[in-house]
This record gives structure tokens, sequence and C-alpha cells, in this order.
């Protein structure tokens, strides 16, 4: 396994890292699952710096304060929906991890967790979700030189068993 990645399993608004990464919606105000378990926990702060950021595109991310979490920051992102694979859905996806850790090295921060973006309501299947997800932050840390330390957060058994496969590989 990676010395630089890690997996967790539990609430990543728990973490106490330097960011984690909300897998949000395009309106960035709050929803459900991940998304809403992190506006909750950072308080109302949260709600209003989002919505200076004027939303988020697909694939792109966004930084806020982490307001009441350990996390200094959170790092906004967008997942696609899942389409049937034919509208650009991995690509998207890998593009949500490269440029939220853009934004951990632009921030100069060196710790970093991950949720399962796109894999819940937006329904992207989780075994290529998980292959996306590690194969984007390898490249991106191989790439950079950068020494960033990537925690998975794993909601649920499935998962967890999916990243442990491909982290073994």
């Amino acid at each position: 396994m990676d010395s630089a990645i890690t997996l967790s399993r539990g609430d990543i608004t728990h973490l106490n890292v330097d960011a984690i990464v909300n897998a949000a919606n395009p309106g960035l105000l709050g929803g459900g699952g991940v998304d809403g378990a992190i506006h909750s926990a950072a308080g109302p702060e949260l709600l209003e710096a989002c919505r200076l950021l004027n939303g988020c595109e697909t694939g792109e991310a966004k930084l806020t304060p982490g307001f009441r979490l350990p996390a200094s920051y959170v790092i906004h992102t967008v997942g696609p929906i899942w389409r049937g694979g034919n509208n650009r859905e991995e690509e998207l996806l890998g593009k949500c991890y490269t440029g939220s850790l853009e934004l951990a090295l632009l921030k100069e921060l060196t710790s970093i967790a991950f949720p399962n973006i796109s894999t819940g309501v937006y329904g992207f299947p989780k075994a290529l979700a998980a292959e996306i997800a590690i194969a984007a932050v390898r490249h991106f840390l191989a790439r950079r030189g950068a020494v960033i330390q990537i925690t998975f957060v794993l909601f649920d058994q499935e998962n967890e068993n999916l990243y442990k496969k491909l982290l073994k590989a």
C-alpha cells in the first residue's frame, strides 16, 4: 500500500486533517449524504461562505474555511452524475480529485481526506470510481512530487474492500 495513502472507515467530519473534501452539488448550498453531514458539522458559517462562491461546475473544486470542523478547510468538488459512461464521467471524476489536490498544494496543505465522490445518489459505479480515485491521486502525487497525506474515508464495507484490493495492486 502507498505510504502517502491511508484508509479510514467512518465519518469524514471527525478527521483532524488540513482539509476534507465535500462531495457537493453544483449550488454548494448543502444537500444529503456527505454534503449534508459536512454542512451540519461545520455550522451555518459554511453555508454563508459557500453562497459567496457562486456555485461550482462539475469536475471543479473550490475552497472554504472548515469553521467548526477539526479540519482547517473544506474543499468542495462536484462529481459527475453517472449517465452510462458516455458523457465524460470518468474524466470529470478524475478532475474532482486532481482539482482538489491542486487547491491543497496552493494552500500548502499536507493532509487531505476524500469521500467516495459520486458513488451515492449520483450513481457512479463504486468499483470504477475507486479505480479512478486511486489512479488520479497516485498520478498527481508522482507527477507533482507532492508530499500530501491522502486519506480515503470509506462509508461502507463494500468501498473499504474495493480500496484495500486496489491499493495492494
